[in-house]
Order: structure tokens, then C-alpha cells, then sequence
């Protein structure tokens, strides 16, 4: 989304019933036309209408359902923080960033700042296979990872949406 205030092409900010469509889907991505019309106080059609607009927009990605994924598949899940060397320059990013997204593993990827390049959230069957995937990813030498730090989940504590 162009953010520039000045654009012509920008998207015109979210009003109050935009924001409180978001919320409820938010929290509730099953909800009815019906339900959600009424809960932002329009009717059906124009509720309708700015989902659809919202959709367009890209201000909503799409929609899921929260999976318990240690009732799907039990693992080991993991938030890994990457280091890449200091002279490995864009080129590098861009292969790494090709990896992750290949990596059925990696669920979640971030580009972040301070000591670290990337934080990643993964699932693996056990640190075994955690071991030999990483190990991989350190002998590619397109990749030029300096470091890798995991960190094993122990407990889920919060699993929610980002707030806006």
C-alpha cells in the first residue's frame, strides 16, 4: 500500500467503520454479513462492499483458522535468529530470502534490526532434523550465514493477531 500523503495513486485512509469491519474479522473471520453489518451499523450490501474493497486493497490478506499444530503434527517449534556475514551485500539477502521462502519448515520470516538479520519461526520433527536442515543452509555459501541461534518453544503463552 502506497503510504505517500501526497500521491495521487495513494489509498485513502481507513475511516471508523473500515477499522471497526477490521476488528471484528480480526477476531472472528467466520462471521456473517449479517452479524458484521449490524455490529459496525450498515446494512448488509455496503458491509459487503467494503469487505470486498478492504479485500482489493490489500488491508485484508485473506483469512484462517488457528491451528493447534501440536495436535496436527507434534514437533518441535523453534524462533531462530540469522546473522548473515557483513559483506555478503543484497545478494545474499535475496538467496537467503529464497531459501526461507522454499522452506516448507520455516513459517514465518522477519528482517530485523541489531545483531541479527532475520528472525524466523520453524517447525521441526525433532533437533535432529532441526540440525541437518541448518546445517545445510551453513555449507551454502550463496547463503553466507554467520550465525544461527535457535531457541526452542516450551509453552505457547499468547497466540492472538497482531493488534493494530
Amino acid at each position: 500500500m502506497d503510504t505517500k500523503v501526497n500521491s495521487p495513486h495513494a489509498a485513502p485512509p481507513l475511516d471508523r467503520i473500515d477499522e471497526a469491519i477490521i476488528e471484528v474479522l480480526r477476531h472472528d473471520g467466520r462471521i456473517t454479513y449479517e452479524k458484521l453489518s449490524s455490529l459496525v451499523h450498515l446494512t448488509p450490501r455496503p458491509c459487503l462492499e467494503r469487505v470486498r474493497k478492504l479485500e482489493r486493497r490489500g488491508v485484508i490478506r485473506g483469512y484462517s483458522a488457528i491451528i493447534d499444530v501440536q495436535k496436527v503434527s507434534p514437533g518441535l517449534s523453534l524462533l531462530v535468529l540469522v546473522a548473515l556475514s557483513n559483506q555478503s551485500g543484497r545478494a545474499a539477502q535475496k538467496a537467503f530470502e529464497a531459501c526461507v521462502n522454499a522452506c516448507p519448515q520455516v513459517f514465518d520470516c522477519q528482517l530485523i534490526s541489531g545483531h541479527f538479520d532475520y528472525s524466523l519461526r520453524m517447525r521441526c520433527r525433532d533437533m535432529e532434523h532441526y540440525r541437518v536442515l541448518t546445517e545445510t543452509w551453513m555449507n551454502n555459501d550463496e547463503l553466507h550465514i554467520d550465525k544461527l541461534v535457535a531457541h526452542p518453544e516450551l509453552a505457547v503463552v499468547k497466540n492472538t493477531a497482531p493488534q493494530l
